[in-house]
């Protein structure tokens, strides 16, 4: 890689599998010091060590839960102490559970609204302040294609990466002036291990459910964390210092379909 993050400080939130663990790996690769924030410890910290064995670092885990306050101010001020500035944080955790509206508990609406939308705002309310005084930054948002468009059994999950779209673009607006620019992935089926729980939940083998999902997107097949890591990588970077509040789809064509 070219090193256009070099010297820069990362968040890569929900950073232990799936596309944030290969957003953590695409950063790193590129020269950014990389924290990883996800509520499973035992995962961010087997991440750091497959990573490290890689080569690839500065990269350490901090296990928690970003859809809890508390988590998140520790979160961010050890990130400050130990690296002294914050320049890119990839808001990416994310849950899905399937619904209609009259089969999705509250418990369930609360938890995917909690990690997948109350987490962005969390995290970017502890960040942003740093990064206002330090003098800009690049936010990468998680919208998911189901931020652009519907799809079913997903009510809550669309409600979620809906909100998480237009929080995107309405930070986008606030601070375009003062050097943070605020982008989003919006991301069709990408294989990681969610794709795998998901088939579970729809009652799917896994090769079942890759064939259908296959068909659905105009390219022929679902994406590939790295694809979805690199879109993540370039607007982090100043090769996107133009753009700021874009929902970029990476979803093989399935939302121009």
């Amino acid at each position: 890689m070219d090193g256009r993050l070099r010297g820069r400080v990362a968040i890569v939130t929900g950073g232990a599998s799936g596309i944030g663990l290969a957003a953590a790996e695409r950063l790193l690769s590129e020269g950014a010091a990389v924290v990883i924030a996800d509520v499973d410890g035992a995962a961010g910290t087997r991440a750091v060590a497959d990573l490290g064995k890689r080569g690839l670092g500065p990269v350490e885990a901090v296990t928690a839960d970003v859809s809890r306050d508390g988590h998140v101010r520790r979160l961010v001020d050890h990130v400050v102490e130990r690296h002294e500035h914050i320049d890119i944080l990839f808001n990416n955790a994310g849950f899905f559970e399937p619904g209609e509206i009259h089969q999705v508990s509250e418990a369930v609406w609360d938890r995917q609204l909690g990690v997948n939308l109350r987490s962005v705002y969390l995290v970017s309310h502890h960040v942003v302040p740093h990064m206002l005084a330090q003098g800009g930054g690049a936010i990468v948002n998680n919208a998911s294609v189901a931020g652009l468009v519907g799809d079913y059994r997903s009510a809550a999950y669309c409600a979620s990466k809906g909100g998480v779209a237009l929080l995107t673009r309405a930070m986008a607006l606030d601070y375009a002036k003062r050097n943070i620019r605020v982008n989003a992935i919006c991301c069709g089926e990408i294989d990681t291990p969610l794709f795998e729980r998901e088939a579970a939940q729809y009652g799917m083998g896994v090769d079942e459910f890759r064939a259908v999902l296959d068909e659905e997107h105009p390219i022929g097949r679902i994406g590939r964390p790295q694809e979805a890591a690199a879109a993540v990588a370039f607007l982090a970077s100043d090769d996107a210092s133009f753009i700021t509040g874009a929902l970029l789809p990476v979803d093989g064509g399935f939302s121009a379909a």
